[in-house]
């Protein structure tokens, strides 16, 4: 049973940073893909980056490359989330999700996901 619980959520202008973090309560953490989804009012949960158990596999929707990086500590049982250049698009809920398997990058594979944590990007 994996346990997830994002942070670092919160108000941002456009143009600037914000790092979400979710840390994972599996003793197996390195053996588990993970990725991040957001959902805005009225849209459908999508996935933003995902990122093998290992760490040496990632993926980026197209509208986040070169702007977000997807990383991890195995040690720490943390994924991180740095997030760039920060647009109102972005404006949504994310959540930390995590597979059974070593890699996966789609709602499908995921089997547990933590609360969300808030991300609006306004000036």
């Amino acid at each position: 049973q994996v346990q997830l619980v994002e942070s670092g959520g919160g108000l941002v202008q456009p143009g600037g940073s914000l790092r979400l973090s979710c840390e994972a309560s599996e003793r197996t953490f390195g053996s588990n893909g993970m990725g991040w989804f957001r959902q805005a009012p009225g849209k459908e949960r999508d996935i933003v980056a995902a990122i093998s158990g290992s760490g040496r596999v990632t993926y980026y929707v197209d509208s986040v490359k070169g702007r977000f990086s997807i990383s991890k500590d195995n040690a720490k049982n943390t994924v991180y989330l740095q997030m760039n250049s920060l647009e109102p698009e972005d404006t949504a809920t994310y959540y930390c999700a995590a597979g059974i398997r070593g890699y996966c990058a789609d709602r499908a594979c995921m089997n547990y996901w933590g609360q969300g944590t808030q991300v609006t990007v306004s000036s």
